[in-house]
């Protein structure tokens, strides 16, 4: 069997977590790992390399695996790293998916290779199941809930605030609405209104608590519009109880097939690390994305245009038999 030689760029929660995802997989090879870091020790004993390098492992590595932040990282190095590898990545800004898109197409494009963009499970499996439920059921209304579970983001952005030591925050679904849905309603639902934030929050000593949980609902992009609850608990409680990176959530379409004949479709996830499961996806999707290569794509893709079938170990013969 020819291994498929994976590259992983960026060694955080998520490049560990596709780290893992790549042992589990009988036809892929890890090759290196490429950081901002020098000197990194992996968890696997597979050799890291400092970014300049990227460019010495042309003709090595048949997929690298982008694991950077969206906010500053993918934006440039998904195009970057597209000119010279095919690649993939988690990207999850979805107001910025269509600029990302044409950006990374065009690199790819010019250089002859193939991209899978916004690939992990929201945007990525959610994003294929609204695709399913709404192209089933045209007649309806979908609706979109995360968590429970850490929002990095958020929880980075408490841990920001002056007085702060350590946070972490939940994203919690209504479970109201929830109910609403699967009964076969219809409700009016929002981001702000389906769900509310909980926070946990380390004061440092003598820090004003009250001014605390202030800056944390008023702060813009964030908590405002969102019911927040704030907790302040101690650190052993934190990391008794808070340490993990869980998550999750649900993608529901209520529908009519004729008038009065209604139907729910749900698909949930429950995660115990977000990070994992993430690098689980790209892992699946980089063997898509490979094939799609092979068979001559190239520009940029999302899971749309991969076939179930490309992501799979199985033969085509094994999937019709025990799959279908």
């Amino acid at each position: 069997m020819n291994l498929i030689k994976v590259g992983i760029v960026g060694y955080g929660n998520l490049g560990r977590g596709v780290e893992a995802a790549v042992k589990l997989q009988p036809d892929m090879e890890l090759v290196g790992i490429f950081s901002r870091r020098s000197g990194l020790k992996t968890v696997s004993g597979v050799p890291s390399y400092a970014m300049s390098e990227l460019e010495n492992f042309k003709g090595k590595i048949d997929v690298m695996v982008l694991c950077g932040g969206s906010a500053t990282d993918l934006i440039e190095q998904t195009p970057m790293v597209a000119k010279h590898f095919t690649v993939i990545d988690s990207f999850d800004t979805h107001a910025r998916i269509p600029e990302h898109f044409d950006n990374v197409n065009k690199a790819a494009k010019e250089s002859g290779h193939a991209a899978l963009i916004s690939c992990g499970w929201d945007p990525g499996m959610f994003s294929l199941q609204r695709v399913f439920a709404e192209s089933i059921l045209p007649q309806g209304k979908s609706y979109t809930f995360w968590g429970r579970g850490v929002s990095q983001g958020h929880s980075d952005a408490i841990r920001r605030l002056e007085g702060v030591v350590d946070a972490r925050q939940y994203t919690v679904p209504r479970e109201e609405y929830l109910e609403q849905i699967r009964n076969g309603e219809t409700p009016e639902v929002t981001a702000q209104s389906g769900h509310l934030r909980e926070c946990y929050v380390v004061a440092a000593e003598g820090a004003d608590k009250a001014k605390i949980e202030n800056d944390i609902k008023t702060m813009e992009n964030y908590f405002v519009g969102y019911e927040t609850i704030v907790h302040f608990i101690s650190q052993e409680e934190l990391d008794k109880n808070h340490k993990g990176i869980p998550h999750g959530g649900f993608v529901l379409r209520s529908g009519e097939s004729t008038e009065g004949t209604r139907h729910v479709v749900e698909y949930s996830l429950k995660l115990d690390s977000n990070p994992e499961f993430t690098g689980s996806v790209l892992t699946a999707y980089a063997r898509g994305i490979y094939r799609l290569a092979k068979h001559g794509g190239t520009g940029a893709y999302t899971v749309f245009d991969i076939p179930p079938a490309w992501i799979s170990t199985h033969s085509a013969e094994e999937l019709r038999a025990h799959s279908l």
